[in-house]
């Protein structure tokens, strides 16, 4: 076997694991350690109560092929990817987009993806985003 065949052997197996976690969870969120957008949207989802599954792709031994097979299925390769319900969300942006939005509490609890003890936005607070996520 070549070395691209074996490459893209890699992404089909990295790619049915994505869908299996994304599928299996109410909340995933693709990540590193070191990504501050990511850190927001971390602090986001545990505030809002979000039941969330992360996986940090750079403490992955397959995070790189992992990372391929994101681009491959939803078109962005940048960390934080997030899923909610089995459909890709996207990235920081548009979570921001949707909490600034107040829609992404509202997409979390119609989903089942709350936790037993969400924090419930109280009025005008789904537009505030955490600290790290405001716009300079």
């Amino acid at each position: 076997m070549n070395n691209k065949m074996a490459i893209k052997e890699e992404t089909e197996k990295a790619l049915y694991k994505v869908k299996q976690m994304v599928s299996s969870h109410p909340v995933v969120m693709f990540s590193k350690t070191y990504c501050s957008f990511c850190s927001g949207m971390k602090d986001l989802l545990s505030e809002l109560g979000a039941a969330k599954e992360v996986i940090e792709l750079d403490k992955q031994s397959d995070g790189a092929v992992v990372q391929n097979a994101l681009l491959e299925w939803t078109d962005q390769r940048t960390v934080p990817n997030v899923f909610i319900a089995g459909k890709h969300v996207g990235g920081c942006d548009a979570m921001v987009e949707k909490h600034r939005k107040g829609e992404l509490f509202t997409t979390l609890k119609e989903t089942g993806a709350l936790g037993t003890t969400p924090a419930q936005p109280t009025c005008g607070e789904t537009s505030d985003t955490p600290s790290k996520l405001q716009p300079a």
